[in-house]
């Protein structure tokens, strides 16, 4: 597992690497809640990406390295957990009905952010495309329940999943280490100035107290 985990790891990191030279800030609004995919991330961690830099930058990277782990555990499942493979199939069966799917086939940058942006105070949207995703599975016929026997055994082998998935992002987390200089480099290459290009504009627009001295200009003057 180790050597298939080093080379899945290198390739998302160059992967990435390719595609870092081609970011941009974003010019649209915020959002107020933090992605919990990348906020407090160990990867990003492991990978020497600061919560500092921008979350597309991040969101890039983590979303690469959690597919090496779903892919992961996904094969250890089908290997070992049955009942939880077959509810998976079962699950993927009821996905592929649905009519509209706006959330699959993204590409990394994209992959499990929110389908739509925060509405503005009092302007609510018309319709959203979570709600039309929303709407698209309630289409959908729900899986056929199961037994107090059937969940408690499900549970068990979920149990088992996400403790392979836990093995698995530490030995990415360590493998990471040793792309952590490269990571860095780029990002000061391609971001950072970026960033700064931004907050010095920021700056020049924004009215100042000071003079170009750097004192209180004198506005009788």
């Amino acid at each position: 597992m180790a050597r298939s985990l080093e080379s899945q790891v290198a390739q998302a990191v160059e992967a990435w690497l390719r595609w870092l030279p081609r970011w941009q800030p974003a010019t649209h609004r915020g959002r107020s809640a933090p992605c919990r995919r990348c906020f407090g991330s160990p990867v990003l961690s492991a990978a020497g990406v600061g919560s500092d830099v921008p979350h597309g930058v991040q969101h890039g990277l983590s979303t690469r390295i959690k597919t090496i782990v779903d892919h992961a555990v996904s094969d250890y499942t089908a290997r070992n957990l049955p009942m939880l493979q077959a509810e998976l199939d079962q699950q993927s069966e009821r996905n592929r009905a649905r009519s509209y799917r706006p959330g699959e086939d993204l590409a990394p940058e994209y992959e499990g952010l929110p389908l739509d942006p925060d509405p503005l105070p009092g302007a609510p949207f018309l319709f959203t495309i979570e709600g039309m995703a929303t709407e698209a599975d309630a289409e959908v016929p729900s899986l056929p329940p199961l037994s107090a026997e059937a969940k408690a055994a499900l549970r068990q082998e979920v149990g088992l999943a996400d403790e392979y998935a836990n093995l698995v992002g530490r030995e990415i987390c360590s493998l990471l280490l040793g792309h952590r200089l490269r990571i860095q480099a780029a990002i000061v290459e391609y971001v950072e100035p970026q960033v700064e290009a931004m907050l010095a504009e920021l700056t020049e627009s924004l009215d100042t107290p000071f003079g170009p001295d750097g004192f209180f200009a004198d506005p009788g003057r």
